[in-house]
């Protein structure tokens, strides 16, 4: 499973989009600290002077401690905010798992959330139409999440981070639907693991940084914002295209105006005995051969081969046939293609993102 666009979507949206409501919870906690922090050390500054007696600390241990402060919080709150989001991603993951979703019911899902982060895209950038879209949690989450927000106590930071899992922002929304179509636990965790990591330098910046400096790089960040979370969303919408075999996705497209696929291999066949033999590699990122040539009108079964292979295109899908199988780490798996008729036959990991080609002469 591909999860840079994953990345990149936590580092150039996630931040951005969540600042509104989590960058402001953590602001005032900080704030509130500080104060309270400030407060207690001014009598005891107050005696130093009267006693005539100056405390001189060099710069660069006063930088230096200074620059821990302002870390701690942010750190105990990313922290605690990938905690939860990961165990979320696990919780979506595994449920997709182990509901089985069927090759239909993965590809809507799939292209569902391709268009729903497709739409905050395009509403961060602005455009006419979808500027007023805005998904907000329910307001007795909201008062609940700023409960803990008012605790002075030093784990603080890391218990709002825990609990902003409540307070979704519409781009997280959008990375949980993908974490849910996975299929997977690892791979869901991992999904939501890396979008908040992607939200931690940007992130703490904004939520950190005063009202006004955040509101600055908001309005200077919100182009590269929206063109990131649109890129996501035609990627995954593109993978739900991919997996519905349609004409409108990105391969399909590419063929029609010229783009045509590598050549087939018809070494990766052999018939013996009236009975044909595909073999092909499943990688971690890749199908290999890429287009298989193989003989029409004879009984084929397909050896699918894997040695330590991760990601989602240890589930293969054949849309045409609609049969979905899920490849073991590493070992063989059989699967029966029938006798297949001249043409071309298509198969793709369960998320749309890897592919590959049976070309039946």
């Amino acid at each position: 499973m591909n999860l840079v666009p994953v990345l990149a979507t936590g580092l150039f949206a996630g931040g951005v989009s969540c600042a509104a409501v989590q960058g402001g919870l953590l602001t005032g906690l900080i704030t509130r600290q500080r104060a309270a922090s400030a407060a207690q050390a001014a009598p005891a500054l107050s005696k130093t002077k009267s006693a005539g007696k100056t405390a001189v600390v060099s710069d660069s241990r006063r930088w230096g401690r200074r620059l821990g402060d302002d870390l701690a919080p942010v750190g105990g709150f990313l922290t605690g905010k990938l905690v939860s989001h990961t165990m979320a991603g696990v919780a979506l993951g595994a449920l997709g798992s182990a509901v089985q979703l069927s090759t239909g019911t993965r590809t809507w899902l799939q292209i569902g959330a391709g268009l729903l982060i497709v739409v905050f895209g395009l509403a961060q950038l602005g455009v006419p139409g979808f500027r007023g879209i805005v998904i907000e949690p329910p307001a007795s989450w909201m008062r609940l999440v700023r409960t803990r927000a008012r605790s002075q106590a030093a784990l603080a930071p890391a218990i709002l981070g825990l609990f902003t899992i409540l307070i979704p922002c519409g781009v997280t929304l959008s990375v949980e639907a993908l974490a849910l179509t996975s299929g997977s636990a690892f791979w869901g965790g991992a999904t939501m693991a890396v979008f908040v990591l992607g939200t931690g330098p940007l992130f703490a910046v904004l939520g950190y940084a005063a009202r006004v400096a955040a509101t600055v790089w908001r309005g200077r960040l919100a182009l590269a914002t929206g063109l990131a979370v649109l890129v996501m969303g035609l990627y995954t919408l593109n993978g739900g295209l991919e997996l519905a075999g349609s004409p409108l996705s990105a391969s399909r497209i590419a063929e029609s105006i010229g783009f045509n696929p590598p050549p087939a291999d018809a070494s990766a066949a052999t018939v013996a005995d009236g009975a044909q033999t595909v073999t092909i590699t499943a990688r971690s990122n890749s199908y290999s051969p890429k287009n298989v040539e193989v003989r029409s009108g004879v009984a084929t079964t397909l050896v699918v081969k894997t040695n330590g292979t991760q990601g989602c295109i240890r589930s293969m899908v054949f849309p045409s046939l609609g049969v979905q199988k899920t490849l073991p780490a590493t070992g063989e798996t059989r699967i029966d293609l029938g006798v297949l008729q001249p043409g071309r036959l298509d198969y793709t990991c369960g998320m749309g993102m890897y592919s590959g080609i049976i070309t039946i002469v």
